[in-house]
């Protein structure tokens, strides 16, 4: 059974192993990072668990505009209690639990607080092949990104809550 909990600062190296694992070297978040937004914003960083093992992680600071921007991958500052655009920075899921529907529960947890926090959207970043992903679990596709993290075209999706 899955059990999905805000993340703790001992999750950091099992959290690592998981980033690398899913995600290209330039497309990944590093320590530094997952450093930082395990202590500024824990309230929207949250890990699956499968058995007492971390089978996916979600993660993204509240921001004030409805895209994301480069600099939220090294800038990171405290969520607002109410409002905003609760973005995704990171959703990852193990291979060894991948097609279990985990990434649709972090994603439906990530909403239901977001929801409860009276945030307008979700809003993430993906790559042309995760667009229709996103499209089943109603994100918007909004075009491409101005994000050139990594050297990589990504899509603006977006998710209304109002």
């Amino acid at each position: 059974m899955t059990h999905i909990r805000n993340v703790k600062k001992e999750d950091l190296a099992d959290l690592l192993v998981l980033e690398n694992g899913c995600f290209l070297k330039e497309e990944a978040a590093t320590e530094e990072a997952f450093r930082k937004r395990i202590e500024s914003i824990p309230d929207s960083f949250f890990v699956a668990e499968v058995d007492g093992e971390i089978a996916g992680l979600i993660n993204g600071p509240v921001i004030d505009t409805a895209y994301i921007t480069d600099d939220l991958f090294h800038e990171i500052k405290e969520n607002p209690l109410s409002g905003g655009h609760q973005s995704v920075l990171g959703l990852a899921v193990s291979l060894k639990y991948q097609k279990r529907g985990i990434a649709g529960a972090l994603l439906a947890h990530l909403e239901k607080d977001a929801k409860e926090k009276h945030r307008e959207t979700i809003t993430l970043t993906c790559k042309q092949d995760l667009v229709g992903f996103y499209e089943k679990h109603e994100y918007h596709n909004q075009g491409i990104s101005n994000s050139q993290h990594g050297g990589i075209t990504w899509y603006n999706m977006v998710k209304s809550l109002q």
